[in-house]
């Protein structure tokens, strides 16, 4: 009957110590980045087509994890905060999207390595920070991209665009939402000078 009694302890013992560490497990939360939709896009009137490489960025931005800064030289990676969307993709797609959205190309698409179009823009996501250096909390959006024609092989157009934002409340979804208006306002402003005549000198009329 002791020993019955012993081992019947034991179990609940080891079971109580079991819910205590099933109930500590922490699991990561996911976030994606939100900006709006381009309007509604009109009849394409370019006569070249263009095609868009996924941005690049700088290997601790493909962690997974949202990043912090509390000084310029220190990344910091939130361990249960993590992208459920690759920025980089995210990214790419609203640029494709937007970019077809003004109607001055042909045709607009993803670069898959085959691509025959007449451009290619190729960019890179600089940053997608929290940065907590410079008093209170803020973000930090910067991008940079470039059109290189694809039968000269020569650059025709490029830019950089960056955007810093702060963020009224300490937690990691407000943070979130900053950095997609912050992205917003950092493509908008990356895109603005590719405007018509700078479109009208990469879609030249063809020759009849």
């Amino acid at each position: 009957m002791i020993r019955r009694l012993i081992a019947t302890l034991a179990t609940l013992t080891i079971c109580i110590c079991l819910m205590g560490c099933i109930s500590k497990t922490r699991f990561p939360a996911y976030y994606t980045l939100h900006v709006p939709l381009a309007v509604d896009t009109p009849t394409a009137g370019g006569t070249r087509s263009l095609s868009v490489r996924e941005f690049r960025s700088p290997a601790y931005l493909r962690q997974g994890a949202i990043v912090y800064r509390t000084s310029p030289e220190q990344v910091g990676f939130y361990q249960y905060h993590r992208w459920a969307v690759d920025p980089r993709e995210f990214l790419t797609n609203v640029i494709i999207d937007r970019l077809r959205a003004t109607g001055k190309f042909a045709e607009v698409t993803a670069y898959d390595g085959h691509s025959d179009a007449d451009f290619v823009l190729s960019g890179t996501l600089e940053k997608l920070e929290e940065i907590d250096y410079e008093g209170g909390v803020n973000v930090k959006v910067s991008l940079s991209a470039q059109i290189t024609d694809s039968r000269a092989g020569k650059t025709v157009w490029t830019n950089t665009a960056s955007e810093t934002a702060r963020v009224d409340k300490r937690n990691v979804p407000a943070v979130v939402t900053e950095m997609s208006q912050t992205m917003d306002r950092a493509i908008q402003k990356l895109l603005a000078p590719l405007n018509a005549s700078t479109i009208s000198r990469l879609n030249p009329p063809l020759q009849k």
